[in-house]
């Protein structure tokens, strides 16, 4: 097995979607990694929007990627139906790509609409924005009660928060029903 270079995976993973036309973001811990502080993640996550129509010509594309690549055909099918969550394990490094369909709501339509290219071994990389991170992650702290989300929230806080739209954070979390649970993190509300 070759070293894990999730920054390769990320861009072939990228190419594939540019090509299929296939929007996507980068989110979950590789994004926090940019916005910030450093930590150890074990995956990709994406928000992908991924018609039903594309799922063959994606699942294909991934296998091509690696011997021995792992993609579930019906755990996408199912993904795309439900709203929810394939993955795709590349078979040379054992990395990981969580692919999360994105809703079809106002948030997921402004943080697609949102997201921000970043140049990453060349290659244009779109990533989910600071204040949509934390949104999101705001999301996961509600369900799961996990304080790794408020942990990256923290850190995110920490190192771009002097250039966060906190207006359009205060605004959505309003509007997504998360005053309480804001509160019960320093620094956002």
């Amino acid at each position: 097995m070759e070293i894990i270079n999730p920054g390769q995976v990320l861009v072939d993973v990228s190419r594939i979607l540019d090509k299929l036309n296939i929007p996507y973001l980068v989110t979950g811990g590789i994004a926090v990694l940019l916005w910030g502080r450093p930590r150890f993640t074990a995956d990709i996550d994406l928000v992908v929007e991924l018609p039903a129509n594309k799922a063959d010509a994606l699942k294909t594309a991934l296998l091509e990627l690696s011997k021995g690549g792992y993609v579930d055909k019906e755990a996408v099918l199912d993904a795309i139906q439900q709203k929810g969550e394939f993955n795709f394990i590349d078979g040379d490094t054992g990395m990981k790509v969580d692919f999360w369909i994105s809703k079809e709501d106002a948030f997921n339509k402004s943080r697609m609409d949102r997201r921000v290219p970043k140049s990453i071994m060349e290659r244009v990389i779109f990533f989910s924005s600071p204040e949509d991170l934390i949104l999101s992650k705001l999301q996961w702290y509600a369900e799961s009660r996990s304080t790794r989300h408020t942990e990256d929230i923290q850190s995110i806080l920490s190192v771009s928060g002097n250039i966060l739209d906190k207006e359009y954070v205060k605004l959505w979390i309003e509007k997504l029903g998360l005053t309480d649970i804001a509160r019960e993190v320093n620094g956002i509300l």
